[in-house]
């Protein structure tokens, strides 16, 4: 299961190659899920309409107006864009979201944090965003079965049919873990995870990454990352990986290259590379 995003999804040359690479792997026999991003292209959308976005704790808040948008872009223009990437270097993809065929189901995403004024824990409402609250992989398994490259925008549908938008991450985390899948990749804007030093480990174990948690190396937009990666481990997902987008033929590289080039994360040392 790969989380495309970052760069990868904007420089032209970056999406010709993550389609290339998709299509080489469903190739020799590796059935890749594909679940995207794309906040960057929301806004633009959002801005051009003349609407503006409001953030809480980096995370969208989403009200109708915004959600019939995301649900657009991320459905329609950003999906279809990249089943026609993997079609045109010779794959065979379906965009769905995942509404489609009741794939992910969710509730109404709610924050708490403390407030110091009241000294007391304050809910924060995001509007139409999303908490998975369970994921129907049939859908997927009846695409794999039939040669088919699953692309999933990262939408859900709420318990009372609305739309609700759920950070992609965490979506394709749930997803390999209903789909017991061998491993999750997620693509990104950075190297991976780094040491307090500022190196790149390419190899961490649950505990090692707990650690670096706890110490505060692991932190800010790194750490959501990483406790999706820990919560597929926990739910039977063999390998989870933290890769460079930017960097081409990246999945190639960390899958079949002895050393990779970003971070896994697995339970134990005995699950180390080799990949």
């Amino acid at each position: 299961v790969i989380k495309y995003g970052g760069n990868a999804m904007v420089s032209e040359d970056l999406k010709k190659n993550f389609a290339l690479n998709i299509v080489m792997m469903k190739y020799i026999g590796i059935n890749p899920v594909v679940i995207h991003g794309g906040g960057p292209q929301i806004d633009e959308t959002l801005k051009a309409l003349g609407i503006q976005s409001q953030f809480v704790q980096g995370q969208r808040v989403t009200n109708k107006e915004t959600i019939d948008v995301v649900e657009m872009v991320l459905g329609g223009k950003v999906n279809k864009e990249i089943v026609s990437l993997i079609n045109s270097q010779g794959g065979n993809a379906v965009g769905i979201t995942g509404k489609d065929g009741d794939l992910i189901l969710a509730k109404r995403h709610k924050r708490v944090k403390h407030s110091p004024e009241t000294d007391r824990p304050e809910i924060i409402e995001l509007g139409l965003v999303g908490e998975i609250t369970k994921v129907n992989p049939k859908i997927l398994e009846t695409l794999d079965q039939n040669e088919f490259i699953p692309v999933i925008a990262p939408i859900g549908k709420g318990e009372n049919g609305e739309t609700l938008n759920i950070n992609a991450d965490y979506v394709a985390a749930h997803i390999a873990a209903a789909l017991k899948a061998e491993k999750l990749i997620l693509m990104t804007n950075t190297e991976g995870v780094k040491n307090k030093a500022g190196k790149l480990q390419s190899g961490l174990t649950r505990k090692n990454t707990t650690n670096m948690i706890r110490n505060k190396v692991i932190r800010d937009g790194m750490l959501p990352k990483v406790n999706c990666c820990l919560d597929a481990l926990k739910s039977g997902v063999r390998k989870t990986h933290i890769i460079d987008g930017r960097i081409r033929h990246a999945l190639l590289l960390e899958i079949f290259t002895e050393e990779g080039i970003g971070t896994q994360i697995v339970e134990k040392d005995k699950d180390l590379k080799p990949v």
